[in-house]
């Protein structure tokens, strides 16, 4: 059976509204009588209703994060890294995974803003979500354009693109494929395409773009279509805008007896903790995972604290090559 107010309050010789009091930090209380009802809620495991507060003025303590999939080593380590550090702030988090679905992610939203939840990071990229141009809660995005005013953190995707073009090139690589999305959010991550196609314009080299639609996409599919640029496309080298693209990728090239980086050079997108532990031949651009969570977190507790201060629009981090085998 739940634990109620009214029971630590017969546990403690006091009335409700005075357990009600040291739970929310209101009015004169002797220190006896703090001490006496937080032994007594402690001893009978009671756990305050935050959301319930909320409804009082009083802050939740709690952040929403909004994010496609934990899955993805990506957004694992990303999630990871943010519920740490607004752990060690005192908040908690609340979090969403939207799973590429529109419908999924405004419930979500809704949900967060009917609970009064302090904040929202969202990472998601579905389109449409005309909740965020109305919401009245402080909210970061991280690398996707939400509404106007909520700031973008994000790393520097354009020299992202062009630096994996670059290293490639350097190797010896002329006819270099790009194996990206579609393209249709958004975001800033689309400017890796645009720092691809900048390197070879400068080259004077021919772009060979193929994309890959992101949604209901299996992973199958996505191997066959790898599989038969491979066997009949004229490249030799490719450039993944993420890691776990350029592992399979690799994996075809292993299956078709393709040398790599010896017939085709290789570099993929991320660079994260699970890529560089269990595949750390793969050439790829590193993203700086602990700065993105210092800072989305430092820009979110910016607008809860002070939200008529001005912010940046975009916030831009910088990246870096990791030196594999592959490319």
């Amino acid at each position: 059976m739940a634990i109620k107010l009214t029971d630590v309050a017969k546990k403690a010789g006091v009335s409700s509204t005075t357990v009600s009091r040291v739970i929310n930090n209101y009015g004169s209380l002797s220190q006896k009588t703090i001490d006496i009802v937080n032994a007594a809620m402690k001893e009978l495991n009671y756990q305050p209703n935050s959301l319930a507060r909320s409804l009082q003025g009083k802050s939740t303590q709690l952040v929403g994060l909004i994010f496609p999939t934990v899955s993805h080593p990506f957004y694992g380590e990303l999630v990871e890294n943010l519920e740490t550090k607004l752990f060690e702030l005192g908040y908690k988090t609340i979090l969403c995974d939207s799973a590429n679905n529109k419908e999924k992610e405004r419930n979500y939203v809704n949900m967060l803003s009917a609970n009064k939840v302090d904040g929202i990071i969202a990472g998601a990229h579905n389109l449409g979500i005309t909740e965020y141009e109305n919401i009245e809660l402080p909210i970061v995005s991280f690398d996707r354009y939400l509404a106007d005013g909520i700031p973008i953190v994000g790393s520097d995707n354009f020299r992202g693109g062009y630096l994996a073009t670059e290293n490639l090139y350097l190797h010896g690589a002329r006819k270099i494929a790009i194996l990206t999305g579609t393209q249709e959010s958004n975001s800033p991550t689309n400017q890796r395409l645009n720092g691809y196609l900048t390197f070879l314009e400068e080259k004077e080299l021919e772009p060979v773009v193929f994309q890959f639609q992101t949604k209901a996409r299996s992973t199958a599919l996505k191997n066959l279509e790898i599989k038969r640029i491979l066997e009949l496309e004229d490249i030799d080298s490719i450039f993944c805008t993420d890691d776990l693209t350029a592992i399979l990728v690799y994996n075809l090239c292993q299956e078709l007896s393709i040398s790599v980086p010896g017939t085709i050079r290789l570099i993929g997108y991320d660079g994260t903790k699970f890529i560089q532990n269990y595949f750390p031949h793969l050439s790829t651009i590193a993203q700086p995972m602990i700065d993105f969570a210092d800072l989305l977190v430092d820009v979110l507790l910016q607008r809860i604290k002070n939200p008529e201060k001005n912010l940046e629009n975009i916030y831009t981090l910088p990246v870096k090559l990791i030196q594999g085998k592959t490319s």
